[in-house]
């Protein structure tokens, strides 16, 4: 999917919302436990009760790697279920990888061809030829951790390197590899206050936004500052909307915390 398909979702559902596939089987609704895939009947209730309400859903591989082959197959069944069903979905494997070149051609091989993903989470780490495999498929987009929403990115991040933040450096040296155009940025929603400088440097690159919701992110705040003229936006929450309950009527209960979250969307889209 190219990113004026992915606009064009974004101004037809006046919706610019992630929604977070991260199963956990000690915390979904315990009649699915009974499923020959739970993993994969829930997953199929919350897309189907929800994607009208969303521009894209983003499955962390982590929470499918856990239960081993199967876990694995249940993402590939998601996965296939929402190109099917749903192809007008910006989708995003979580997977946060990164290493040499070889290997990573490997990784996006495995998410961009075999898996049919639109998209899939690096860490920049190893630098240049760790990220550029990824960014020579067509119309695929590589989603590169720049500013991330947890207390540890202090650690590292914001640390000055001769004088500028580490975050800063990454954005800017980025933008000189080949084929950046098909990058996006990982920015926490806790870290609303460092959106201004980051669209100074990649004005016009989509950000994958988490920490809105359980992480106690503001959406007005990030949209204020985080917004361009294609709205470059894809605010993620997970936790909040797949298990706002644990009962038979979950997806519905997914479907109206979605729904909240994509009035308040449709609001900062109509200037309110």
């Amino acid at each position: 999917m190219n990113t004026i398909d992915l606009v064009s979702q974004i101004r037809k559902k006046k919706s610019f919302l992630c929604i977070g596939l991260d199963v956990d089987l000690n915390k979904v609704p315990s009649h699915l436990l009974k499923e020959e895939d739970p993993i994969f009947a829930f997953n199929k209730e919350i897309i189907d009760a929800t994607h009208h309400l969303c521009v894209s859903y983003k499955p962390n591989t982590a929470f499918y790697e856990a239960y081993g082959l199967k876990g694995w197959q249940s993402l590939e069944k998601t996965i296939k279920y929402i190109n099917e069903e749903y192809p007008e979905i910006f989708t995003i494997a979580d997977a946060k990888r990164g290493d040499i070149g070889n290997t990573s051609t490997m990784y996006a091989k495995a998410f961009f061809e075999d898996l049919e993903f639109d998209s899939v989470t690096v860490a920049p780490y190893m630098g240049q030829d760790s990220v550029e495999p990824f960014l020579k498929f067509k119309d695929k987009h590589t989603i590169m951790l720049a500013l991330t929403s947890n207390v540890g990115a202090f650690d590292f991040q914001t640390k000055e390197v001769e004088g500028k933040e580490l975050y800063k450096q990454v954005l800017e040296t980025s933008k000189t590899w080949k084929n950046s155009e098909n990058l996006m940025y990982v920015v926490g929603a806790t870290k609303a206050e460092y959106f201004e400088a980051i669209r100074n440097i990649v004005p016009d690159s989509f950000l994958l936004v988490p920490g809105v919701g359980a992480q106690g992110g503001n959406l007005q705040d990030v949209c204020k500052y985080g917004m361009n003229d294609n709205v470059g936006l894809l605010i993620n929450s997970s936790r909040g909307i797949i298990y706002a309950s644990k009962d038979q009527d979950f997806a519905k209960a997914a479907a109206d915390k979605a729904k909240e979250l994509q009035l308040q969307m449709e609001g900062v889209l109509n200037g309110e």
